[in-house]
């Protein structure tokens, strides 16, 4: 039987074909999210890629509380929930490498990368994004290639002998890291510079000479992606939005390096014309997330107005007002990520495109008080007038019938929206 992990292992060579290869990797672990990514696939017949960065997920928890396996029974119940087959599922590791553990010396961050990889490995992750090129205790913040690709190389070792004589899928890679570290960028849009096509052959070639000599080139061989910059990021109230002309030298490089295609990363907040131009241009792998909350929060917002108006409480705390005393109260996630005024950073908690917000969700009170919102608004029907006025980016959804009007439906279709973005981007990448 043919998996989802087959299919993305010949993504390469399906590209080439000129198929619509494209795929969006959904990064998050909401379970809203991960809910609406799979019906969404159900709805258009494809397969879905999930992603948990080192951070979120890792042997200590990360700041989601969940090993690699637990991220995948918890993704695994919601599927057995929508109905959704596990064939069609592919979960991958993001920024795999020493960057929890950067603080500490190399040899020890490596360590605990090792570990790391193999919890992924054994737990049926089968893409895996090898990322070591930070630095750790005592080096320079940005290490030498040869490095780099070495402790590259020394994951994959780790991550092979970990699944050895398993059945199943083997690991797919994807090397290469020029984008901001997990969590976003802090640094201002105005110098983003596209991967130049000489970065590009060199990050493949000198992880392909490091997997050489560390007797790994079955594993190379299902290396079929790169990360690279293509010109496309995000910040706090602004979108650098994918040009062509500007990654047309660096999209040519494809035609060198058969077997492989790009990644991109923070392809949030894309038009869809800009979506289609890099699947076209074989930035195939579109990485997506703070969109996907961002586009949570907002129905979330507007349901807390509706629910004002249709089961109102005096007195009581709305849902932005227990978010803005939950993210004062732990300002980590947020504070260094948005500069100015307090009047800024308070427009920026709630509404900033980097999505800081996402990290309160698991918050109890932040739960609780969701809960509390949806059991206020329960199934009724809410009125179409108030969908306009206060979730318009849902109105044409709820008004052909795409959306039933009811909070919880409301949620999912907020999400579902976007990831329909991207399908249609990738559909409309051969046309």
């Amino acid at each position: 039987m043919t998996t989802a992990t087959d299919r993305f292992a010949r993504i390469a060579e399906r590209f080439r074909a000129g198929e619509p290869a494209g795929i969006c990797s959904v990064c998050s672990a909401h379970p809203v999210v991960i809910e609406a990514a799979l019906r969404h696939g159900l709805r258009r017949g494809t397969d879905v890629l999930i992603e948990a960065t080192c951070n979120q997920v890792n042997q200590d928890g990360g700041y989601t509380g969940m090993t690699p396996a637990d991220f995948r029974r918890f993704v695994e119940r919601i599927a057995a929930e929508v109905g959704f087959p596990l064939d069609r599922l592919v979960l991958g590791g993001d920024h795999l490498g020493p960057n929890p553990w950067k603080a500490l010396a190399p040899d020890v961050a490596m360590q605990r990368a090792e570990v790391m990889i193999a919890a992924f490995a054994e737990a049926g992750f089968t893409k895996l994004h090898l990322d070591t090129s930070m630095g750790c205790a005592g080096e320079p913040p940005a290490l030498a290639d040869a490095v780099v690709a070495e402790r590259a190389a020394r994951l994959a070792a780790r991550a092979e002998q970990s699944v050895a004589g398993r059945a199943g899928s083997r690991p797919v890679y994807v090397v290469g890291t020029e984008v901001p570290v997990p969590g976003g960028a802090f640094e201002a849009l105005d110098h983003l510079a596209v991967t130049t096509p000489d970065a590009a052959r060199r990050t493949i070639e000198v992880h392909r000479e490091a997997f050489a000599k560390a007797g790994l080139m079955d594993a190379f061989g299902r290396a079929v992606g790169a990360v690279v910059q293509p010109g496309v990021e995000f910040g706090n109230a602004e979108v650098v939005v994918f040009e062509p002309d500007k990654a047309q030298a660096l999209s040519a490089v494809l035609g060198d390096l058969p077997g492989f295609v790009f990644e991109a990363h923070s392809t949030d907040y894309q038009p869809v014309e800009a979506l289609a131009a890099l699947v076209r241009d074989g930035f195939v792998i579109l990485k997506v997330g703070p969109w996907l909350t961002f586009a949570l929060r907002e129905a979330l917002y507007g349901l807390s107005v509706v629910a004002e108006i249709l089961a109102p409480e005096p007195g009581g705390e709305t849902l932005p007002e227990t978010m803005e005393r939950v993210m004062l109260g732990a300002p980590d996630n947020w504070r260094k990520y948005y500069p100015g005024t307090e009047a800024e950073q308070r427009i920026q908690r709630h509404y900033s495109f980097s999505d800081r917000i996402r990290y309160y969700w698991p918050e109890p009170e932040a739960q609780a008080a969701v809960d509390r919102l949806l059991d206020r608004l329960g199934d009724t029907d809410i009125p179409l007038p108030l969908v306009s006025q206060h979730l318009g980016q849902l109105y044409p959804l709820v008004e052909r019938g795409a959306a039933q009007p009811r909070a919880s439906a409301l949620l999912l279709a907020s999400v579902e929206r976007v990831l329909d973005i991207y399908a249609d981007a990738i559909a409309a990448s051969r046309d």
